[in-house]
């Protein structure tokens, strides 16, 4: 079905007149599904099958206004807009969670980042403290060998090896070597402490490097993460306002149709006395055909056994001929190359909805096609126009062509919102010959054409016939 398909005319003997239009959801049109939807969520799609989802809700929308034709615009335009905010709504939820999701996230990773700092600022710290540390042992270590250099100076300095070797005269050879050797132990030792030092100490301002760098890095990612973080807040406090309006209309709207609700029922219950009168004219104008019809063939045929027992031959008793089949009246498509958009049968109002009919839904008992308007329509077969024009049965300007009756049954063929009519009541009409333009007149608002077949005087599918 496209948005074209504008009408669905509900005609029957009983509960098949149900008044209706094209459309295979009043119900839908106004689902109460806010409870439900609230606690649900839809699976995420690929683009594609988004965009696809989102052209079928809008073309649902088009068709679920366009059925409620019986009503204002105002009515109409609020149910569609209704299941175009039920159908968005479980997406939109689905979107808030996954925008909260992402700000989770977002926080997570912008926490961790702020520990991953704040450890290393602790090692930054402890290396800096221990920088000073190192700085003050070397300092300690540097004044000990300075120490160490002028003791040994005050107590005759540390000989050289020529003096080691003849002698000296400020003491004896041993004490002098036993003093250098003192000094030099502990000049040794200081040095070698010194060197130690002078390494950890490097090493240190090496790891301070490293972490500063480290420091430095974190704080940007820390920075990105924090813009993200504010970037998905703000993407999920827009995705929460778009479900708390969609919700806002969807309670609004569906307040206002509940709130129409006894209007519009009366309106419908108009509508479909109209079209019952309409459905009692074409059985009772068929039955009358098919009366007279039997009636022709009996009299042909007692007028053929009369002439038989003239002849003295041999008469049967009167058997009334069987039906034969409705191809008989080899019924063509009013049109030429135009789509059917909306079928023929029961439409049921789904659990949940407001049935507007009280019966759980409705009959289409017609096609539609999806004839723009100005589009020519043609005679689907021979016959004698009966109605043509404007009417008050919701069609607008109509066609209505009885085709008689072949094999024992009758066929009435129903055209409806024609933009025009270009043929007369009482006019013979042959088939392929051009009765209307198509168009969205009466209770239509869309352009489009729909299609009625009544056989023995009931609605019949015109697929069946054509």
């Amino acid at each position: 079905m496209t948005p074209t398909d504008r009408r669905a005319r509900p005609f029957s003997q009983a509960g098949q007149r149900l008044a209706g239009r094209r459309s295979r959801v009043i119900s839908a049109a106004l689902a109460l599904v806010l409870a439900a939807s609230l606690g649900t969520s839809t699976p995420v799609a690929f683009a594609d099958e988004l965009e696809d989802q989102q052209a079928a809700l809008r073309d649902e929308a088009a068709r679920v206004q366009h059925s409620l034709e019986f009503v204002d615009a105002r009515i109409a335009q609020a149910a569609g807009d209704l299941v175009l905010y039920q159908g968005q709504l479980p997406g939109a939820q689905q979107a808030l969670l996954e925008a909260q999701g992402r700000v989770a996230g977002a926080v997570k990773e912008v926490e961790a980042l702020a520990a991953r700092v704040d450890l290393a600022q602790q090692n930054k710290a402890k290396i800096t403290q221990q920088l000073e540390t190192d700085k003050q042992k070397i300092a300690d270590t540097k004044k000990l060998i300075g120490q160490i250099a002028t003791q040994a100076y005050k107590s005759g300095g540390v000989p050289s090896n020529l003096s080691l070797f003849f002698g000296s005269n400020n003491g004896s050879l041993t004490d002098t070597i036993d003093l250098a050797d003192q000094a030099m132990r502990s000049q040794n030792a200081a040095m070698d402490k010194l060197t130690q030092q002078s390494a950890t100490n490097t090493n240190a301002q090496a790891r301070l490097e490293a972490v500063e760098a480290e420091i430095k890095d974190l704080k940007a990612k820390a920075d990105a993460a924090l813009a993200r973080e504010k970037a998905a807040r703000d993407e999920a406090e827009a995705k929460k306002a778009q479900v708390d309006k969609l919700i806002a209309d969807t309670t609004r709207l569906d307040a206002e149709l509940q709130a129409a609700k006894p209007g519009i029922q009366t309106q419908l219950a108009q509508v479909k006395a109209q079209q019952d009168a309409v459905a009692a004219e074409i059985a009772e104008r068929d039955r009358k055909l098919r009366e007279a019809w039997e009636a022709e063939q009996r009299r042909i045929a007692e007028a053929a056994a009369a002439a038989a027992r003239a002849r003295g031959q041999a008469v049967q008793p009167y058997v009334p001929p069987a039906q034969g089949s409705p191809s008989a009246f080899g019924l063509r498509s009013p049109f030429n190359g135009v789509p059917i958009t909306s079928g023929f049968g029961w439409r049921a109002t789904p659990p949940g909805t407001i049935d507007f009919y009280g019966q759980g839904g409705y009959m289409h008992t017609g096609i539609d096609f999806g004839a723009a308007c100005g589009t020519p329509v043609y005679a689907p077969a021979a016959g004698t126009v009966f109605s043509a024009g404007w009417a008050n049965d919701g069609g607008g300007n109509n066609v209505k062509i009885s085709h008689g009756v072949v094999q024992g049954n009758s066929l009435t063929t129903i055209f409806y919102h024609n933009t025009s009519v270009v043929v007369s009541r009482g006019q013979q009409v042959s088939q392929g010959q051009l009765i209307a333009y198509s168009g969205t007149t009466g209770n239509s608002t869309g352009c489009h054409s729909h299609f009625e077949t009544w056989l023995n005087g009931r609605a019949v599918d015109p697929t069946n016939l054509l």
